[in-house]
């Protein structure tokens, strides 16, 4: 039997007076393929001249077929649209070829998709990969992971949902549970967004020359789903702790939008490092005002494992 590779290497090198008849080429996709074979059992009341009309329908259905068989990969794809193939369908006894996506680009567009979901600024690969598959339980983490489960099965019900405030030592996973959370709610297409403090903070501030910093404050005073991944970390002034933090958390305090921490600190510490200000000076009022649109929104989780990285290493 005759393969389709051979009979499309034979195509290619026929020069024009050597090209096959169109029922030879039509003889010969049946003796070649499969695919098209298959097509013919399941619809037994189509007859030849029915072929002959679609022939270049199922020409092109037959070749990529082929390729997808012997499939190169989504960035070799050979076919016409890469990551599709056309298909053979009878509508309304015509044969028809729509284009549908193949499942390799099906992943590629899921992936893409729970992405541009689970949005980040400045967190690792490794972190955004997390899920709760890969987490690893114990006594100290399993109150916080079965939180992080029923916050993302709550989220985007449209009910009022706390945050959550997990804290603890280094290297104890409080990052990569909220990866866990972020992606998890990727999957229940919830939009996201995580965001290590102490970069971003750093970027806010660059940003004040070129005023984009307003339109970077608003994507994260109405993402869905807020994570801020160690505050308490970031190069504190009056302005980041006021201007920043505060302002973003008041707007979504007050439209009811879930927040999430990390952080070193306890609440107790976090108020502490938030009152200290330029000159020394010690302002305990705003610090307070900026933890009461912490503390009353988020249910406390410490964390105080044992430092995970140095474990693994």
């Amino acid at each position: 039997m005759e393969s389709i590779g051979e009979f499309m290497q034979e195509l290619a090198k026929r020069t024009p007076r050597q090209l096959l008849t169109p029922d030879q080429q039509l003889d010969k996709m049946f003796r070649s393929s499969g695919y098209l074979q298959a097509f013919q059992q399941a619809h037994p009341e189509l007859g030849r001249e029915d072929y002959l009309k679609a022939l270049s329908s199922v020409y092109t259905a037959v070749k990529e077929q082929y390729w997808c068989e012997r499939c190169p990969g989504l960035e070799k794809c050979p076919n016409l649209v890469k990551g599709h193939r056309t298909r053979l369908e009878l509508n309304q006894g015509s044969i028809v070829s729509p284009i549908a996506p193949c499942e390799k680009q099906q992943v590629y567009e899921e992936d893409q998709r729970r992405r541009r979901l689970m949005r980040s600024y400045y967190i690792s690969e490794e972190t955004m990969q997390a899920s709760f598959e890969k987490l690893e339980l114990d006594a100290e983490n399993r109150a916080a992971v079965a939180a992080g489960i029923l916050f993302c099965e709550r989220a985007g019900t449209g009910e009022k949902v706390k945050g959550l405030y997990l804290h603890g030592p280094f290297g104890v996973g409080k990052s990569y549970l909220m990866g866990a959370i972020a992606r998890e709610l990727s999957e229940r297409n919830v939009p996201s967004l995580m965001v290590y403090v102490p970069d971003f903070i750093r970027e806010m501030k660059d940003s004040l020359a070129d005023h984009s910093h307003s339109e970077k404050l608003e994507v994260l005073k109405e993402v869905p789903v807020l994570i801020l991944d160690d505050i308490g970390a970031e190069n504190l002034t009056p302005w980041v702790r006021d201007e920043i933090i505060g302002v973003i958390l008041n707007h979504r305090v007050n439209n009811h939008l879930p927040t999430l921490f990390t952080s070193n600190y306890s609440l107790e510490e976090l108020e502490e490092h938030m009152s200290i200000s330029n000159g020394n000076r010690i302002e305990r009022t705003k610090a307070a005002r900026v933890l009461e649109r912490i503390r009353h929104y988020v249910d406390v989780f410490a964390i105080m494992r044992k430092n995970q990285r140095i474990e693994e290493s």
